[in-house]
């Protein structure tokens, strides 16, 4: 059998199964991205560059699906002069960049599944979620059109899959029934608490009894609560002096409008103008590595993820299988994993006072919460581990080649 991955970032989401395809399978797997040819981990990648795309003078409405017919223009044609060595029995593709659109035309009669992992929405959805900040006008109608190249996927697809109940949920009800719900699954062999680990990272050391809280998010901004969660910061800080901050993530906008609302470069500098902060208690740490988040987390006394009603956040799951003591937004999609004094704890994702009231309880005896890391641990493994997922994943595809998406 083989599978033809497409994403403009490899491995992204299909690293897991592509490899387990080709290493317990026996499978072929081709990958076409933006990233440079050759050949990793018996998997064959395919350079593609995007055939066009949106400019200044795009409509602005537009400019999302200009862009994804740009992808899947440059997979067309990067694809076609090995159009007769491939011969994919299965095409397998993310949504939103429109990469497999024209694939049935270089592939007639094989099947597509594509993840789908956002479908947009302007109201009672991220973009209306914070009160403060505006919603402009141009933005709501925009959400309406970046959704065509999503729709054209889910009419063209033989079959599609998405990551949590929420994501899957967002898609029209009509096609609903095409879209199953498969996570891609957690390395729960890498991702696991590290135990007797020395108390320090990097440059700092910490006391026996220092109470250690971890914050990751991809980049500081509005959609991730970063400024909720600063200000439950000082006060957590000014009520236990025993507490510090490990804070992971880049100084960055990557989702929402942030940067259209304020002076600042970044969303990090305008929140951190807005009071005093004592920065010897919350420590940015910038990006680390995958092997150094795992000790960060395994240090962790209490981990705050917090987000508006969006695409969840990988490191909320990696927090858990590290069985770590989670607090995080009573919002969705993080309810799905973190169930209220069973996985983990909840608030409401506004309130900075019960987050940091909340946050002290645990701190002043954190082993007595230790059993929701467990409980958490134990539920990502069973559920969301590769071990559990990988072969629902593996049979999910082969129905789909065989002509039962349903399978």
């Amino acid at each position: 059998m083989h599978v033809l991955f497409v994403h403009k970032n490899f491995p992204a989401q299909f690293g897991h199964i592509a490899g387990h395809l080709v290493k317990e399978k026996g499978y072929r797997c081709t990958f076409v991205s933006e990233t440079a040819p050759g050949m990793v981990g018996g998997i064959q990648k395919i350079q593609y560059r995007p055939g066009g795309g949106a400019t200044d003078k795009t409509h602005y409405f537009s400019r999302t699906f200009e862009n994804g017919v740009g992808h899947a223009a440059g997979v067309y044609q990067a694809l076609k002069p090995h159009v007769t060595r491939l011969r994919p029995d299965l095409i397998v593709g993310h949504s939103g960049f429109g990469s497999t659109l024209f694939l049935p035309e270089l592939f007639p009669g094989t099947p597509v599944i594509n993840y789908f992992e956002y479908f947009y929405h302007a109201h009672n959805s991220d973009m209306d979620f914070r009160p403060e900040w505006p919603v402009l006008e141009q933005d709501v109608l925009r959400a309406r059109a970046r959704n065509a190249m999503i729709l054209l996927d889910l009419e063209y697809c033989r079959a599609g899959y998405a990551p949590t109940q929420f994501q899957a949920g967002l898609l029209p009800e009509v096609y609903q029934p095409k879209v199953r719900v498969l996570h891609d699954g957690i390395d729960t062999h890498f991702w696991r608490r590290q135990p007797a680990l020395p108390r320090a990272i990097g440059p700092y050391s910490f006391e026996a009894d220092t109470r250690v809280v971890t914050y990751v998010s991809r980049g500081f901004e509005s959609m991730r609560g970063f400024d909720v969660f600063m200000r439950a910061a000082k006060r957590i800080y000014i009520a236990d002096r025993r507490v510090v901050f490990l804070v992971v993530g880049s100084d960055r906008v990557c989702y929402g409008g942030d940067l259209k609302f304020i002076q600042e470069k970044s969303f990090r500098e305008h929140v951190l103008k807005q009071d005093e902060y004592d920065l010897k208690r919350v420590l940015f740490l910038g990006q680390v590595t995958p092997g150094d988040l795992v000790k960060i987390l395994s240090l962790s006394d209490l981990h705050i993820y917090l987000t508006v009603p969006f695409v969840l956040s990988w490191s909320l799951l990696d927090a858990l299988a590290c069985g770590c003591t989670v607090l995080a937004s009573d919002t969705a999609p993080v309810k799905e994993f973190v169930r209220q004094n069973e996985t983990g704890l909840l608030v409401n994702f506004f309130d900075v006072d019960g987050l940091a009231a909340t946050a002290l309880q645990v701190l002043k005896d954190p082993p007595a919460y230790h059993r929701l890391g467990r409980a958490g641990e134990q539920m990502i493994r069973q559920n969301y581990g590769l071990d559990t997922i990988i072969p629902r994943m593996t049979s999910f595809y082969e129905g789909v080649a065989a002509g039962k998406p349903g399978a």
